[in-house]
């Protein structure tokens, strides 16, 4: 069984994160089956409700390194507890949607534990010092504009696929800035919670942000960014 996930960073919660640094390029999630088209909002007549579990469900933003000085630099990962939100997931999979906010105050810069579980990309130490600028830069205008934009929206407008690996359209919104993100999603029921891992990728300009460039781009961060969701949700009675 399973429904539409919100995730986000993409965009991004996820999106967002214009300010570590990395060292290769993140693979976008490729679907194998048929994108669904938009189509608006899904009649949820009798589906199931399911409300986030912001304290078991996690999103993660892998920032990545480029240039000519890449070596100099390290790759970031932006970590959120703080997601919430509703699915609702009904026996026809085209029928169920879920909508997802993420606090953009909330993302954690290089948590030495989701730094550890992204792997040997992620494995150099991060000093506070350097995690202490970016979390300030995230919030300046050119990045993410907290103060103006405090959250991120992401908003299911089709789902496709099976309930246990569905394909998602979202629609996510970062800085006032709205974009359509497709997305693969495996899903398993464990008894009154469903559980929904996934990934996809978006571009930063995307969205209206301004990829870090230090050192006249002889040490950048890459457009581009990667978004990995783990989403639990348990079943309203």
């Amino acid at each position: 069984m399973n429904p539409g996930i919100k995730l986000t960073l993409t965009s991004a919660i996820l999106t967002i994160l214009v300010i570590g640094l990395g060292a290769c390029q993140p693979k976008a999630v490729r679907p194998t089956v048929e994108i669904p088209a938009p189509t608006g909002v899904a009649d949820t007549t009798g589906a199931a409700r399911y409300e986030v579990d912001s304290v078991a469900s996690e999103v993660r933003v892998l920032v990545y390194r480029g240039g000519t000085m890449a070596r100099l630099g390290h790759n970031d990962v932006l970590s959120s507890r703080s997601v919430t939100g509703t699915r609702q997931l009904h026996r026809d999979i085209a029928r169920s949607r879920f909508e997802l906010t993420l606090p953009v105050i909330s993302l954690i810069v290089d948590d030495p534990q989701a730094r550890e579980m992204e792997g040997a990309e992620f494995a150099a130490e991060v000093p506070e010092a350097a995690r202490a600028g970016t979390r300030h830069n995230l919030q300046r205008p050119e990045v993410l504009d907290a103060e103006r934009f405090p959250t991120i929206l992401m908003q299911s407008t089709a789902v496709s696929g099976t309930h246990d690996n569905p394909v998602l359209l979202m629609r996510v919104t970062i800085k006032g800035v709205t974009r359509d993100v497709t997305a693969l999603a495996r899903v398993k029921e464990e008894g009154d919670r469903l559980i929904a891992d996934g990934e996809f990728a978006i571009q930063q300009t995307d969205f209206g942000i301004t990829p870090f460039n230090p050192a006249l781009g002889a040490l950048q961060v890459q457009d581009r960014l990667g978004i990995k969701f783990s989403i639990v949700c348990r079943m309203q009675q």
